[in-house]
């Protein structure tokens, strides 16, 4: 564990402008750098080094925040590895804190699981070279077209028909007989004896992101029904089939340059094609696909493509993965194969250019994908035709990014002859509904709170959610008022943090005829932050992301943090997608909604005092929007006789938001 004095000596020490020009060719404009951003491919620079700030951030990709967050996104480090990085570049002696019998016992545990799993691994590999495996496990590798260097490569090999061979192997070189069993390479049975798990089948190594062996395929070549085909290492404390993802330490570089990943679903699949040259491929072998591996695609790229059998269960798998991806704002395509081809045999059938075509021919996206498939099924039924339509209204729910909801909703709406409203009423329902759940969900989630006195060497590397795009600017507003009425709640939330990561410690000087003057001297005024923390009676942002920046910079603001060191620490955040808000939020670049609109010549103090009070109200506005929202649809449900308390409630949220409007100074008051 490394102790938080040495994490701030580093953190201090690394300078964002070496770090990255080891990595990027930066132009100097101004005090700053600039360059073509090294995570997304483009032409005009849009990536900024502000060595001032000791941040970095990208206006396309929307990427950012300090050194350390650098070096994970670049070379797919966790913090800690990260941290280390920067460590040995600047002669940082690391000496890390002194574990307790218990941290010690538990580490020490975890890498001889690992030792023996490697054991095993090169076990395998030379049992393959032997007669016995020469014979029946390399020949059937050879038979499935694989060449030589991939076998040797992805460490391909063979588990003997012998009940004891790894067992006796692996006493014989000292391992002990609980770690194999721990780790499901053998089984201990009541009579003492050891045996192994896998016998008489081909053996596929799983890896895990940092390239070390953690777990097994195994594949029989026998025929009769009563044996499973494949059979995989058990959980165990290094081994957790729902995280992993077969192919991925081979595939994850190729994955961030191509910024795209194909999802497969068997082992030979992802070899036939890494072999072919597309190697942006990894599968979900030994289990349903889980968030988690989800999660984890979502580290190296938003983009997937799920290319499956044209079998009713591939189609079935596919339909299910669509759901899944969208819900973590992936973007998935979906690629079918002729029936009786999967991806591997398809691959040893054509040549790289064939392969590569057909998939560019035939990729399509959820919405086609889905009205091919479900039209096709529904004939000429109306009702069934509803249906499916509902059904991909549902799906386009599931986008998180309200840009790419509009654009599949127009597309629905031509491809079915639908007014485009009636969709988008639907999805609104469906994302209130499902908004809801989400909030009584999170109420009852206990929060986890890891130690602040040093950093594991267990924490996460860059974290699988996205944060969501700052610019969403709309060309067709012309005034505050028009902007104001397209706003969204997370839109205002923006707002407010753009507010406090950029004037949080600045004093709101109000003129003494104003409602909210306290006082002429900087002791009396309040803060940009304290007017708003102030303002909102409930500050629990709907964003997780902005809430977790919120409630973080509260807790460093009332530590006495200058606004400097505040902004510092969420820029050094060890999770990505603060890192990336903060930096997006703070970037001189960037500009609050509200600030096109203003007086070129107004000076920054009059600027807050005249749009931090109508942000908040407006913020106020949406909240009361959304609650009315609720209780409309909740009425709707409701028989005549039970309306009467929701009708009232209505009725005082409408008189809310006519008393909102008034100070907002609008001419019309809104229903």
């Amino acid at each position: 564990m490394i102790p938080q004095e040495t994490v701030s000596k580093i953190l201090d020490t690394a300078r964002i402008e070496e770090v990255i020009g080891d990595f990027v060719t930066l132009k100097r404009r101004g005090a700053d750098y600039v360059a073509c951003c090294p995570f997304h491919n483009e032409k005009t620079p849009s990536f900024y080094v502000h060595p001032a700030k000791g941040y970095y951030h990208c206006f396309g990709c929307h990427k950012g925040g300090s050194a350390v967050g650098f070096i994970m996104d670049y070379e797919h480090l966790t913090y800690v590895e990260a941290l280390k990085y920067l460590a040995r570049k600047y002669n940082i002696e690391v000496v890390e804190k002194e574990e307790s019998a218990e941290d010690i016992a538990a580490r020490q545990h975890t890498e001889s699981l690992m030792l023996v799993t490697e054991f095993a691994q090169k076990h395998f590999v030379k049992s393959l070279q032997e007669n016995e495996g020469r014979a029946i496990g390399l020949q059937y590798f050879h038979s499935r077209g694989l060449e030589d260097p991939t076998i040797e490569k992805y460490g391909l090999g063979w588990a003997p028909q012998s009940r004891h061979s790894l067992a006796d192997a692996a006493l014989a070189a000292g391992y002990k007989e609980e770690y194999l069993d721990e780790t499901g390479l053998c089984v201990k049975f009541d009579d003492g004896s050891l045996r192994d798990s896998f016998f008489d089948r081909v053996t596929f190594p799983i890896h895990s992101v940092s390239g070390r062996v953690i777990g097994f395929g195994a594949r029989t070549l026998k025929s009769d029904a009563k044996i499973a085909k494949y059979k995989n290492s058990k959980e165990s404390p290094i081994y957790h089939k729902e995280r992993s993802l077969y192919g991925i330490w081979f595939a994850k570089g190729e994955i961030v340059k191509k910024d795209k990943c194909y999802l497969v679903e068997g082992y030979l699949d992802v070899l036939s094609m890494h072999q072919l040259g597309i190697v942006n491929v990894v599968a979900s072998s030994g289990t349903a696909l889980t968030e988690n591996q989800i999660r984890l695609i979502k580290r190296f790229t938003d983009n997937v493509t799920i290319m499956y059998d044209g079998d009713q269960a591939g189609i079935h798998a596919a339909l299910r993965g669509i759901d899944m991806f969208l819900r973590q704002g992936l973007n998935v395509r979906v690629v079918l194969f002729p029936d009786g081809d999967d991806p591997d045999s398809f691959a040893r059938k054509h040549s790289l250019e064939e392969v590569l075509d057909f998939l560019s021919v035939n990729e399509r996206d959820f919405v086609t994908f889905k009205s091919e498939l479900l039209m096709e099924e529904a004939k000429g039924d109306p009702l069934k035709r509803a249906d499916v339509i509902n059904d991909i209204a549902d799906t386009i729910a599931d986008i998180p990014d309200p840009v790419k909801r509009s654009v599949f909703v127009e597309d629905c709406s031509s491809r079915f002859t639908i007014d485009s409203q009636i969709l988008f009423e639907r999805i609104r329902r469906t994302r209130e509904k499902k908004l809801e759940e989400d909030r009584k969900a999170a109420e009852r989630a206990e929060r986890t709170v890891a130690p602040d006195d040093m950093v594991q060497e267990g924490d996460p590397g860059p974290s699988v959610e996205q944060a969501p795009p700052v610019s969403e600017g709309n060309p067709d507003i012309t005034s505050v008022e028009q902007l104001e009425d397209n706003l969204t709640v997370g839109k205002v939330e923006r707002d407010l943090l753009g507010f406090i990561l950029q004037y949080g410690t600045t004093p709101m000087k109000f003129e003494s005829d104003s409602e909210f003057y306290q006082g002429d001297s900087p002791e009396d005024m309040q803060t940009v932050f304290d007017f708003i923390d102030a303002s909102l009676e409930d500050p629990t942002f709907e964003n997780s992301i902005y809430r977790k920046i919120y409630e973080t910079y509260a807790e460093l603001y009332y530590e006495g943090d200058s606004q400097t060191e505040i902004v510092k620490a969420l820029l050094d955040s060890p999770d990505r997608n603060t890192a990336y808000v903060a930096a997006q939020l703070s970037a001189p670049p960037f500009e609050l909604t509200v600030k096109n609109f203003s007086d070129s010549l107004m000076s920054v103090e009059s600027w807050l005092v005249k749009y931090v009070p109508r942000a908040i109200l407006v913020y106020q506005e949406k909240r009361v929007e959304e609650r009315l929202a609720l209780l409309n649809e909740e009425l709707r449900t409701l028989p005549p006789e039970g309306q009467e308390p929701i009708i009232k409630k209505l009725m005082t949220l409408q008189k809310a938001k006519r008393s909102i409007n008034v100070k907002l100074g609008r001419d019309k008051e809104k229903e």
